[in-house]
């Protein structure tokens, strides 16, 4: 069950602009209770929420979602906390969150130790809920940012030809252009010319933002050698 629900909180967070993804929060729980906290907290913040009876519900829609969270209702559980992650993983990339109507502390540890984000001992307590639910969000919502980041940079050093890729790498490692040079077999303004396209191909504002680039990808000399004995090999 989906529910989008309209802001009326005053202490509420200003509604997400046009080009921001609205979280999904997924309750996987069948008390009433925390079905009624989850509603209230998500449409205080304008959060899509989505409730499931069982997790076996759940996983068999479950989906890459780009930002949002998992509520689990430990009771409802009918699997070990590793198990549940471990299914939850393979089937999407969200923080999960775990809630017990009774402080037990060994399945908070167990939980913990599974991998998730946090446990509540109380679902009533609406504010500690509310914020443990903004915090993985906004955690998800940093990763998903992140990846996409990561994407469009893997997609522009597509772009750029194996001499300028090698460039890119050596540079980047700190070597001067004249050792770039020896170091491939080129000249000192081959080096230079590869450099500015490899510059404007990356879109890359200053050579520390290029630096950065580089890291991210993790474009490092290894790399670079592995792509030379490629071409060479083929």
């Amino acid at each position: 069950m989906t529910v989008l629900l309209p802001m009326y909180s005053k202490t509420a967070r200003v509604a997400p602009s046009p080009a921001t993804t609205i979280a999904t929060v997924f309750g996987v729980t069948v008390d009433p209770v925390a079905r009624q906290v989850l509603m209230s907290i998500a449409q205080a913040n304008g959060w899509r929420l989505e409730f499931f009876s069982s997790t076996q519900a759940f996983l068999t829609v479950a989906r890459k979602e780009a930002v949002g969270c998992v509520v689990f209702d430990a009771s409802s559980l009918n699997i070990p906390y590793v198990e549940l992650h471990r299914l939850i993983a393979d089937s999407i990339a969200l923080p999960i969150l775990f809630i017990n109507g009774q402080t037990d502390v060994r399945a908070a540890v167990c939980a913990i130790k599974a991998g998730a984000f946090d446990f509540l001992p109380q679902a009533a307590d609406e504010t500690a809920l509310w914020h443990i639910v903004d915090e993985a969000i906004e955690l998800s919502r940093a990763q998903s940012n992140q990846q996409e980041r990561l994407q469009s940079l893997r997609s522009l050093y597509t772009t750029l030809s194996r001499r300028e890729q090698e460039v890119m790498v050596l540079v980047t490692s700190g070597l001067l252009n004249k050792q770039v040079g020896g170091r491939l077999g080129i000249s000192e303004i081959t080096v230079k010319a590869h450099r500015g396209q490899v510059m404007r191909k990356m879109k890359a504002r200053s050579f520390a933002e290029l630096v950065n680039m580089a890291a991210a990808l993790g474009a490092t000399e290894r790399t670079c050698d592995a792509s030379r004995r490629l071409a060479i090999a083929s």
